[in-house]
């Protein structure tokens, strides 16, 4: 049986029972503090009871900031996912306590976040929050039901289809020329090798003098954004951006961090008058340029490192015309 007693000008309920770790709750009257323990104690007879003491006093920020410390330095987007992480601590949502991040709560910061970034910026964070929910259930002892997969999600955005053209590849590569003199000496080569390999920004950036082999024409990925070990076949434009490049005494192909690289890259945007590309283009633009070298998307898709189809149809767009031709 519970017990009730009067402190502090609060009642509060106290349940003690075999199999069960000690529970107590307050309350502003006696009645409310009868149906809380009178609930508790069917839910235990019917053998249903899930203990959410630790859910009721911890907040989700106090969550987020434990996942930012225990799980996050473990993965390869460590220092991408701590920013967003970090900032989602800050928001309104985040000072409720774990019982309290009900559906309706979700919701409601769903519509508001659609009224302020994209819908595809809602659907990452929505992915944050199930990610920390779920660990926080599955190893540290949260009884709450994951409230993300109750919500409807925003409808997922269109891909990007953006190609860097000709035209515009042409305009980019004259405001590299030396007589810039802000323009960092890498930047010309950084984007004439992902336009020839198709490779990523943190792939291109990743990349040490030994992981190349010259003679094989290939450069070796140990670590790729899937975690598959990648080697990359060179044309013979991508190995003579190679040979041309000094040596850098750290032995980084390309001696560059990513901040430096959007920066840099974003202001030659800027400067050659070119609108909305962002350098994951030139992989859209590279693939798509492959696209007709290779008999097959399998073999596409060997160069690319992706492991769905389904994926690297977002970026295997080939002309029309070019496959009427094909077709006899």
């Amino acid at each position: 049986m519970a017990g009730f007693r009067l402190r502090n000008n609060k009642w509060q309920a106290r349940i003690q029972r075999d199999g069960y770790p000690n529970l107590a709750k307050s309350f502003d009257n006696k009645s409310d503090a009868i149906k809380w323990a009178t609930k508790i104690e069917a839910e235990m007879d019917r053998g249903s009871y899930i203990n959410t003491s630790l859910a009721e006093r911890t907040t989700f920020s106090e969550l987020i900031l434990r996942y930012l410390q225990e799980v996050t330095p473990k993965t390869k987007s460590a220092k991408e996912d701590g920013f967003r992480l970090r900032a989602l601590a800050r928001k309104p949502i985040a000072k409720y306590s774990m019982i309290a991040l009900t559906p309706s709560r979700i919701a409601e910061y769903r519509d508001i976040r659609l009224r302020e970034v994209t819908a595809g910026t809602v659907i990452r964070e929505l992915a944050y929050f199930s990610c920390v929910i779920n660990h926080a259930r599955r190893e540290w002892g949260i009884n709450i039901d994951n409230p993300i997969p109750l919500i409807r999600k925003p409808e997922t955005p269109p891909s990007r289809t953006r190609v860097l053209s000709e035209v515009e590849k042409d305009k980019l590569f004259d405001i590299f020329k030396p007589r810039f003199k802000n323009s960092n000496p890498w930047i010309l080569f950084i984007v004439q090798f992902a336009l020839e390999t198709a490779m990523r920004q943190g792939e291109i950036l990743g990349l040490s003098w030994a992981d190349i082999d010259l003679n094989k024409r290939t450069a070796h990925l140990e670590t790729t954004k899937n975690g598959d070990r990648r080697t990359v076949p060179l044309s013979t434009r991508a190995v003579q951006i190679l040979k041309e490049l000094p040596r850098s005494i750290d032995g980084r192909v390309f001696p560059m961090n990513r901040p430096a690289l959007c920066a840099n890259f974003e202001s030659a945007c800027k400067r050659a008058g070119i609108e909305d590309l962002h350098f994951h283009d030139l992989r859209h633009t590279a693939i798509t340029n492959m696209a007709g070298k290779f008999s097959n998307i399998l073999e596409l898709s060997a160069v690319t490192g992706h492991r769905q189809l389904s994926m690297l149809k977002k970026y295997y767009h080939p002309k029309a015309e070019n496959l009427a031709l094909k077709l006899g």
